[in-house]
């Protein structure tokens, strides 16, 4: 089970998890309906992949509180934000384990398969890299910086219209930058865009 405050991000996993085609995903971007799915008769979950900064998780007491519930699921985290020393308190815990939202693609379901066997999983490159390294690939290196930028924003399901704000540019410019995108990433629309850098470990 996915659970993330972040309806877009609960559509990417779901999509890259299922691509592998031996786990079955049920995300959830609520947290009461993702309790009352994970604690209801019968519920039987091999891994539930919590967001740490989901609304109401007051840190890594949601951890615990997700590890108490009745069902006795194995809980990991993700985060996008968060730094080693969180990571390491959280894996000190009991979390099943820790996943950056910058993971590629394939990492994170070769980690969710290691999770669901029963096993703790942390990146070694996350939790020994420096904490300011830098994401880069052959493809992404193809964009220019506010390409980028926006495909950033586009990874976070942001609108042209907030992307617009957010980059302090045009609309109109926005939709040249995410054609001009979509078009080096040899994808159809946005959600595919976004796929593709996750695929990258970008954003």
């Amino acid at each position: 089970a996915i659970v993330d405050d972040d309806a877009f991000m609960v559509t990417i996993m779901s999509a890259l998890i299922r691509r592998c085609g031996d786990h079955e995903v049920t995300g959830f971007d609520d947290a009461r309906a993702a309790c009352a799915a994970l604690t209801a008769p019968g519920a039987a979950f091999d891994v539930v992949i919590l967001d740490l900064n989901m609304p109401g998780m007051q840190g890594l007491d949601g951890l615990e509180r997700a590890r108490q519930l009745d069902g006795g699921q194995r809980v990991a985290l993700i985060s996008g934000v968060v730094g080693r020393d969180v990571a390491r308190q959280a894996l000190e815990r009991g979390a099943a384990g820790f996943l950056p939202k910058t993971l590629s693609a394939k990492s994170m379901v070769n980690a969710v398969r290691f999770m669901a066997a029963g096993e703790q999983f942390a990146p070694i490159g996350f939790m020994t890299e420096p904490e300011d390294a830098a994401q880069d690939s052959p493809l992404i290196r193809k964009l220019t910086k506010r390409e980028r930028e926006v495909l950033a924003c586009l990874t976070r399901g942001k609108s042209n219209k907030e992307i617009a704000l957010d980059l302090d540019i045009l609309e109109p410019t926005v939709k040249l930058h995410v054609k001009a995108l979509l078009r080096k990433l040899s994808v159809a629309n946005r959600t595919q865009a976004a796929l593709v850098a996750k695929e990258q470990g970008f954003g």
